[in-house]
């Protein structure tokens, strides 16, 4: 067993992490594979391959010479769902163990930045907001225009706030409360500085993971999923790129994430999204959905992919709906506003793509700037494009100045009178945008989510085509479908990994108690 590789690859990245001169971050790494033929995506790519080295020492994993040849339950990848099923099976008296094939844990939760939906929570009633699981259950099938899998979406909702209480409990609190699209109530809860939810998040959970003693092996690449008489038994697992492994277990969660970074099962299923920038970490490339069908499991909702609305084009970086939920509005390259930024994000992404120049600017004061922290991020990446006065900012923006302030004018009375008589928006309009300096960053639609996956219960069990589960198999996250329907409501995805993933640790547990 080579116990110098992992070493050596951490130096040759951080060599090409100097080289690229790159700054801070932690997104994941895998050399080689799906690249998008577009030009622009490669600059993305090299930009995700520094920011996977980027952290990477600064978190301890486990060492190889610590594996074990069987565990009580297999978690396959280290994103949120993976940590709360791994914390929750230890939890339950289990010996888990995580495998992360990227260098370093976090996959696509890293990179979510708005927060995450949680209804009738201690800090909403806290802060006076009067919301119920009735109503979150309501926008979030009319978000997905009624095709949402509704076992799955109540059980959602119901359990909501218990997550919220959850992550509260192990240090993660998100008690500073926003608005995202298709929602009316502040329900998307964000750390207390307001900052980007992710990281946070990730950091969080890794630290419960450690302080917990579950093994998190990462540069673990699980290829198979074993099956005996019928039942998930263990995986085999490639280490470093070079040594592979079967390992023995009572049952197996697969919390790898959707296929939103493999554009060859994009365009498979949506050929029309061909040549779009991807804003998920190049990990995603779908393989616990192919495990899973190897075995019997079935999938829905394949073709429902989202494309995000504001995404920086150069780095397919998602700038988050957070901005808007603040009080940022869209313009065009006219510097007049053309819909309601607060709509779905199927809807915001048609009206940008109905623009003759396919793009648009977010345009913000330095209220906005203030209360949603990411924005500092997005200064640092060079999105941000900054004048004093109004004036100067639409001359930054190539953009008429007399028609971009008598659009501020506009939207500033429409705050004031909380009637947005253009576009009836009704949410994100606590604040008008008055304060200098102004800002704007150039934003087109980018894949953000794959909304189909594998199908499960609300046990979390895969199902087979005859919809019964198959024994000793789990999955949570993304890497399942249904829940969202054909749209997924921004701050969802967050909340499905913590409420699922739990679900998926705990079920995983009763199950394996049972043999």
């Amino acid at each position: 067993m080579n116990r110098k590789a992992p070493a050596a690859l951490l130096l040759i990245l951080s060599l090409m992490l100097v080289i690229a001169g790159c700054g801070a971050g932690n997104q994941n790494q895998k050399e080689g594979q799906n690249q998008n033929s577009a030009p622009k995506e490669t600059a993305a790519q090299e930009t995700q391959k520094a920011e996977a080295v980027s952290g990477a020492s600064e978190k301890s994993y486990t060492p190889l010479d610590q594996l074990k040849d069987s565990y009580d339950i297999i978690i396959v990848g280290a994103g949120g769902a993976g940590m709360s099923a791994a914390l929750e099976a230890k939890a339950s008296g289990m010996n888990p163990v995580i495998f992360e094939k990227m260098p370093v844990a976090g996959g696509n939760t890293t990179k979510s930045s708005s927060g995450m939906n949680a209804s009738q929570t201690k800090f909403q009633k806290e802060q006076g907001i009067e919301d119920s699981n009735d109503l979150f259950y309501e926008e979030t099938l009319k978000g997905g225009h009624g095709t949402n899998d509704k076992e799955m979406l109540r059980f959602f909702v119901d359990h909501s706030a218990e997550a919220i209480d959850w992550l509260d409990s192990i240090g993660i609190r998100l008690n500073n409360l926003t608005i995202t699209g298709g929602m009316n109530e502040k329900r998307t809860h964000r750390p207390e500085d307001g900052s980007a939810v992710g990281q946070y998040l990730v950091n969080g959970l890794v630290k419960n993971v450690q302080e917990q003693g579950i093994p998190l092996f990462v540069n673990a690449d699980v290829k198979e999923i074993t099956q005996q008489d019928g039942k998930a038994n263990g995986v085999k697992v490639v280490f470093n790129q070079t040594e592979e492994k079967t390992i023995a277990a009572k049952a197996v969660v697969v919390t790898t994430g959707g296929f939103g970074a493999n554009m060859d099962m994009i365009s498979e299923v949506r050929p029309d999204l061909k040549g779009y920038v991807t804003t998920n970490q190049i990990g995603s490339t779908g393989d616990g959905i192919r495990m899973i069908e190897q075995l019997g499991g079935t999938t829905v909702d394949m073709d429902q992919i989202q494309v995000h609305p504001t995404v920086q084009q150069e780095k397919s970086y998602l700038i988050g709906e957070a901005v808007r939920g603040e009080g940022a509005i869209l313009v065009s390259a006219e510097g007049k506003r053309f819909a309601n930024e607060l709509d779905t994000r199927d809807k915001v992404t048609a009206a940008i793509n109905a623009l003759p120049e396919k793009s648009a600017y977010l345009v913000f004061d330095s209220g906005v700037k203030s209360r949603a922290k990411a924005i500092a991020q997005y200064e640092k990446m060079g999105f941000v494009i900054q004048g004093d006065t109004v004036e100067a900012l639409a001359k930054a923006m190539n953009v008429p100045a007399d028609a971009l302030q008598k659009t501020l004018d506009t939207w500033n009375a429409a705050v004031k009178n909380k009637k947005d008589a253009e576009f009836g928006r009704t949410t994100g309009m606590d604040n008008d945008l008055s304060g200098a300096p102004y800002y704007a960053i150039k934003i087109a639609p980018g894949i953000h989510y794959t909304m189909g996956g594998v199908k499960i219960n609300t046990n979390t069990e895969v199902l087979n085509k005859e919809g019964k589960a198959i024994p000793g198999l789990f999955a949570a996250g993304e890497v399942t479908g249904g829940l969202h329907g054909q749209n997924r409501i921004g701050g969802n995805s967050v909340a499905e990994i913590i409420i699922f993933g739990r679900q998926a640790g705990i079920k995983s547990a009763e199950f394996v108690k049972g043999q």
